[in-house]
């Protein structure tokens, strides 16, 4: 079986497919190389980092950091700007309808958002958002819930 942290990245994945898919964008996990122009505009899913908070008897209460990055370029005379903000507020919207992704976590909270523009053969837009999921596993297992 899984950790708790994939099945909850997975479920997060889960909740963003279908958002990319709606707004006319693709979905992609941890990709390792740029997104080239052709592919945009795309939501991207990465985990930065996950911490122990607390620690009860044989219960942790970890924190799980991921970055989810809207990205767009210029496209039919619509900003990039626009293209990748209307996709992660659709993205955000789908977190927050599930906040305890199906009951795998205690709750998701928004940590911090940035952007970023190039002006490149074609003006591209990324506005990176971080989210902290909380989740609690037992001691011995991370693959069970505490």
């Amino acid at each position: 079986m899984n950790s708790l942290r994939e099945r909850c990245l997975q479920a997060v994945a889960g909740l963003l497919a279908p958002v990319a898919q709606a707004q006319g964008a693709q979905f992609r996990r941890s990709p390792t190389t740029g997104i080239p122009r052709e592919q945009s505009p795309a939501l991207l899913l990465f985990p930065e980092s996950d911490g122990i908070v607390e620690r009860a008897n044989d219960r942790v209460v970890r924190q799980l950091v991921v970055r989810i990055d809207a990205l767009a370029r210029e496209h039919g005379g619509v900003a990039a700007e626009d293209l990748a903000d209307r996709l992660l507020v659709a993205a955000h919207a789908a977190l927050f309808a599930d906040a305890n992704l199906g009951g795998l976590a205690l709750g998701i909270k928004e940590l911090d958002c940035e952007w970023n523009v190039e002006d490149a053969d074609a003006t591209a837009a990324l506005i990176p958002a971080r989210y902290q999921i909380t989740y609690r596993t037992l001691a011995h297992d991370i693959s069970s819930q505490g």
